[in-house]
């Protein structure tokens, strides 16, 4: 019975070297491309939140799509010269040429409280970015000229052009964003 109960501890010690050697192992691939995702409160307090000055805001204009729906990566990439975080979802809204809102901002898509991620110099984080383009007659389309986008728990806002037709009225959601991290949240 000895020898069973040393074989499961010593089966226990190997898993227990496993787990922490894959961690480690991920930790240093994520270090290797310069990302990294801590929980909210180990981000803030070890470097600052990603200023909207400090990050080039784009997307790549092809999307993917399923009923009725394109899906965009959002990307925001850090050019501050020095590492910082994003934590939580980005505002976005549809502008037009004379910088005014379209209708209903973006609603949320995930999680309450998504994990921060940490972006060393000139690398990027992604958000989703859900686009209906199926236009009713009752949301009185227009022409808009881009997206603004506010980076999360930031207060200034970069505009990314992008024309596309957009709903005037309130509360009509053509627009949908997920939280900023390094995976796709939508199809």
């Amino acid at each position: 019975m000895a020898l069973f109960h040393q074989s499961s501890t010593f089966v226990t010690r190997v898993g227990v070297v496993a787990a922490v050697a894959a961690t480690v192992g991920l930790s240093a691939i994520a270090g290797a491309v310069g990302l990294a995702v801590l929980s909210g409160t180990e981000a803030t307090a070890a470097t600052p939140q990603c200023a909207t000055a400090g990050l080039v805001i784009w997307f790549d204009p092809v999307a993917n799509g399923a009923a009725g729906t394109l899906y965009y990566d959002l990307e925001l990439t850090n050019l501050s010269g020095h590492t910082c975080t994003l934590s939580g979802y980005p505002g976005v809204s549809a502008v037009n040429l004379q910088d005014q809102q379209i209708g209903s901002p973006a609603s949320r898509n995930g999680p309450a409280h998504p994990p921060a991620v940490t972006l060393t110099p000139g690398s990027s984080a992604t958000a989703s970015l859900g686009y209906s383009d199926v236009v009713s007659s009752s949301c009185a389309s227009v022409s808009a000229a881009g997206l603004r986008v506010y980076p999360p728990n930031q207060t200034s806002s970069k505009v990314v052009p992008f024309p596309f037709r957009a709903c005037t009225h309130a509360g009509q959601l053509f627009l949908r964003v997920g939280p900023v991290g390094h995976y796709t949240l939508f199809p």
